[in-house]
């Protein structure tokens, strides 16, 4: 996960370095005066879950992760605190789907040794946007923070666990990211593309009701471990 984020983010780079070489003429001079400003955003996200196990009765266990490619979608609110620092509150909604499969679990029969995590999100994030200079018509920046993650899909409520089929996790959960982009300022509106790494706090499991559990038991931490790509139009 780390690796895709750091080559996604050297991409980033070069294609800044090299948009702010060519543009020469000045586009929305006066879009980074105003106190507040606003916009809303799209992007992808692959969102896994990092897994850490303890002590149990289970010998080697062995979880094995895959997720598929979701979506964010959401507002940004933005207030100018300096010249080159932002705080911004971006309130969405992010999708995904994760699949576990516990390899330690003897026998052939998939529905006991797979477990498919639907999730959808309420992310609530403050971030602290610290940009360059303007040249040209970019602008370079690093954004770091926290959020609060409604979990509308967790099944925490739910008295059913993976007895009767159903993997648990929280509903509550909080988040931190980091990330590197760059505003691109068109004609119109100011594009600025970034590429940020998610990763869950807390731990994320909801344990099963009863113990020995299989699938829950050996899990010390679960928690999200992702990458999104986020385009925000401002």
């Amino acid at each position: 996960m780390l690796r895709k984020f750091l080559v996604l983010s050297l991409l980033l780079g070069c294609f800044a370095v090299t948009f702010g070489q060519r543009e020469k003429v000045l586009k929305l001079p006066n879009f980074d005066k105003p106190l507040f400003h606003y916009g809303f955003y799209l992007g992808m996200n692959n969102n896994g879950y990092k897994v850490s196990y303890k002590p149990s009765f289970v010998d080697k266990p062995d979880i094995e992760v895959t997720s598929s490619i979701g979506f964010n979608v959401g507002l940004i609110a933005d207030l100018r605190l300096h010249n080159n620092l932002n705080l911004r509150f971006e309130p969405g909604l992010m999708s995904n789907t994760k699949t576990l499969v516990f390899n330690h679990i003897s026998g052939s029969n998939e529905t006991i040794k797979t477990r498919e995590v639907g999730a959808t999100f309420l992310h609530l994030p403050i971030i602290l946007k610290a940009s360059t200079n303007r040249i040209n018509n970019v602008r370079p920046y690093i954004l770091g923070g926290v959020s609060y993650d409604y979990n509308f899909s967790s099944n925490e409520s739910s008295s059913d666990d993976n007895f009767a089929g159903k993997f648990r996790t929280k509903t509550s959960n909080f988040m931190y990211e980091i990330g590197i982009g760059v505003d691109l300022y068109l004609n119109y509106f100011k594009l600025s593309p970034s590429i940020r790494g998610v990763f869950a706090i807390n731990n994320e499991l909801k344990y099963d009701n009863s113990s020995p559990s299989q699938w829950t038991d050996p899990i010390d931490f679960l928690g999200t471990r992702g990458v999104f790509l986020h385009l925000a139009f401002e």
